[in-house]
């Protein structure tokens, strides 16, 4: 699809986000069609896909124009999910290229715009590749076969003679070529999806399974590319929000008269909500200083405080995985351990943070985001201006990484309100120190975990209690006849949500150093003590793996340790082998090398695969080692890069990442679950150097001393 002008229609994909027009909005997919050219829009049954797909104006029992084919032969993709870094983008459209017949530079991939693309609750939960690919692979596989029986109906002959290739439909006796574009232009054809349409075999894949390019990487090279906080349109103010001096303080009253006499302010004072807006920050800055706000706080607990905190708060949950006798089992057990795991508060640190521009036309509402949940934000929207969902449009541009911390939409709601009182758009960029302070976290926990095995290396109980952190991955996948798994919900202080692999990062923490511990204690190789109490291959496979890559059963040298955990997670496989030495004199650890092995069925894109474990495996590195957030009497004590430690070039150790392609098994997500492994394996290869077992992430903030 050619860019569009300054006085055309925006097209979403393009990104160019300074030439988007003011005038755009009342643009409808009719309307989108009309640009792309006239050819065929394919309308699809609703097939089950756990999103509760609708679109505006047609039945919930349906979706509409997931694939658009124009003339020339160009197709465009719509769907809800957001790009934020994991290059969704690219894969996607690698499966509908496969599936369709198309080459991946014909296809372009409208994403996250709720007034285009059908209804879709997020991205999370490594839910786009399991559930997006299928429902695209599906929608494109029907257009495939209604274009061979326009085809054959058109040319006369039989349909098995035809196929499609780059685009085009063959006769494979004549050789007669034509665009799929040609086949279907002038005609507007609606088709329900065949829910058992035949897909391509993955052992058949040539676009798919590939390590096709980033489909618009030269963009991100040259810095062409535009992000929300990039954003400028005519006539656009700048804006900047009251926050409160701690959590938990409430404002009692704001004087923002000082603020209203500097020309060209706008300032907005609506129930707790304060802000300013000017045409540029330097004025906004000042008129935000000029208020004068009176504030009443409550005692808060200190990180210091907060585990405790959150065991006396936490609250029965009675959806408890129970099974056997664990108390007797326990007891009667030849080798047991029981320990508390502490979890710190830790922070996403997005390249970009939270960004939102706003732009009102009468009653309609633009509002472009950096969000992983643009319908979400959209119904927030509809809920604080009570306005209906139909006059609110969200765009979620390309937005510069989220890890679960995006799912809300503060800066574009922020950027709406002061928009409104201002009649101008108006654009909000959260400072890092905002984004350290107010964006959520990942929750603190406390994990209480006793577990029992006999002589010969088999569990016998297993007693497990999440606080506050979190269930995801709470489950052992370890044989064990008689278990408590429990989560219990706890009073937080901080504001807290998701994060890349949830609490799995933190169970499966407790789960694999209690692993390490009893095997240790049973004079157990870890890794045999492990194939021991497992039964599923495919973690088996992932373990066998890893140790294989990293040369498991070497003795480490001097001061040197060797670490090894493995873990499962939304519906994929890792294992993490990890060495680390121990600097006595620095009392500092460093880690040497790492050996991931990770399986997520079959492989769509294997370089951005790669890219995803590496880039979990470092930010896991942060929370493994030092990243923690600091705060007393509901005040953030590290809300900058300069206080708050993630990992640096010098902290990556090397790395050997084995990825298992099972191509028998449907591709499932990878954004979260290589996460998992890092955490223990680190904290094991410390324990092997130094015989120190620590029980709290993260593990050397300041240093280990033995």
């Amino acid at each position: 699809m050619a860019k569009k002008s300054n006085e055309s229609v925006f097209a979403p994909e393009q990104y160019e986000l300074a030439e988007r027009p003011s005038h755009y909005f009342t643009m409808n997919r009719r309307d989108f069609f009309g640009i792309l050219g006239s050819g065929i829009a394919i309308t699809f049954a609703a097939v089950n896909t756990g999103y509760g797909l609708s679109i505006e104006g047609l039945p919930e029992n349906q979706i509409g124009a997931w694939l658009h084919i124009a003339e020339d032969g160009a197709v465009t993709i719509y769907s809800g999910k957001a790009e934020v870094g994991q290059n969704i983008r690219t894969s996607l459209a690698q499966v509908v290229a496969e599936e369709l017949g198309v080459e991946m530079k014909k296809i372009t991939m409208i994403l996250g715009d709720t007034a285009l693309t059908p209804y879709d609750r997020g991205t999370f939960g490594s839910r786009s590749t399991p559930y997006m690919g299928p429902q695209l692979r599906k929608a494109a596989a029907s257009a495939r076969e209604l274009i061979l029986d326009l085809a054959a109906a058109e040319w006369k002959v039989d349909r098995s003679l035809l196929s499609i290739n780059d685009g085009n439909v063959t006769n494979k006796n004549t050789n007669e070529t034509v665009n799929i574009g040609k086949i279907v232009k002038g005609k507007q054809l609606v088709q329900a999806v065949d829910d058992k349409v035949a897909l391509k075999k993955i052992d058949d894949w040539k676009i798919a399974g590939t390590s096709v390019k980033k489909v618009n990487g030269e963009s991100f090279v040259t810095g062409r590319h535009k992000y929300v906080s990039d954003m400028k349109l005519p006539g656009m103010l700048y804006g900047k929000i009251l926050r409160a001096p701690a959590y938990g303080a409430t404002l009692i009253s704001a004087d923002l008269s000082e603020a209203k006499k500097i020309t060209g302010v706008v300032a907005v004072h609506d129930g707790d909500f304060v802000g300013v807006a000017a045409v540029d920050l330097s004025t906004a800055n000042k008129a935000l200083q000029s208020i004068k706000a009176e504030w009443k706080f409550e005692p808060q607990p200190s990180r210091k405080e907060i585990f405790d905190h959150l065991r006396k708060t936490s609250k029965a949950d009675d959806r408890a995985e129970k099974s056997g006798d664990v108390s007797s089992a326990f007891s009667k057990a030849e080798v047991k351990i029981g320990q508390t795991f502490n979890v710190d508060y830790i922070a996403h640190v997005p390249l970009e943070p939270r960004a939102g521009v706003a732009q009102w036309e009468g009653s309609k509402l633009t509002v472009w985001a950096g969000t992983q949940r643009p319908f979400g934000v959209q119904e927030d929207l509809a809920d604080v201006f009570q306005i209906p969902k139909q006059n609110i449009r969200v765009i979620q541009p390309d937005t510069g990484s989220g890890y679960g911390g995006k799912h809300t939409g503060e800066a574009g709601m922020e950027a709406a309100r002061l928009a409104k009182e201002a009649g101008k758009p108006v654009k909000v960029v959260w400072t890092r120190e905002e984004e350290f302070t107010w964006a959520y976290f990942r929750p603190a926990g406390v994990i209480d975990v006793k577990a029992g095995a006999d002589k010969i290396g088999m569990l016998t109980s297993w007693e497990f209690h999440n606080y506050n952190s979190g269930g995801s991955g709470i489950d052992t996948p370890y044989q064990v006849k008689n278990k408590l798994i429990q989560f219990h919900p706890s009073d937080s202080p901080l504001r807290q949500g998701s994060y890349r692999g949830l609490a799995a990062t933190a169970n499966n923490f407790a789960r694999e150093s209690i692993m390490d511990d009893l095997a240790t204690d049973l004079k157990i190789d870890p890794l045999e003590f492990r194939l021991k109490n497992l039964s599923e291959k495919r973690m088996i496979d992932v373990l066998e793996a890893a140790a294989k890559a990293f040369g498991w059963g070497t003795k480490p040298e001097k001061d040197h340790g060797f670490g090894i955990a493995c873990g499962e997670e939304k519906g994929s496989y890792v294992a993490a082998c990890a060495e680390i030495v121990f600097d006595r004199n620095e009392n500092d650890v460093k880690v040497l090398r790492a050996a991931v092995a990770f399986e997520c069925g079959g492989i769509i894109n294997p370089n951005h695969l790669e890219n995803q474990i590496m880039g979990s495996i470092i930010q896991g590195l942060g929370g493994a080692l030092f990243e923690r957030i600091d705060f007393k009497d509901g005040k953030i004590l590290n809300p900058k890069l300069s206080a708050y430690r993630v990992p640096r070039f010098g902290d990556v150790p090397k790395l050997d990442i084995v990825m298992l392609n099972r191509k028998d098994l449907a591709p499932a997500g990878a954004g979260e679950t290589p996460i998992i492994g890092i955490a223990p394996a680190v904290r094991n290869a410390i324990a092997n150097a130094t015989g120190k077992r620590l029980y709290a992430l993260p593990l050397v903030p300041q240093g280990l001393e033995v």
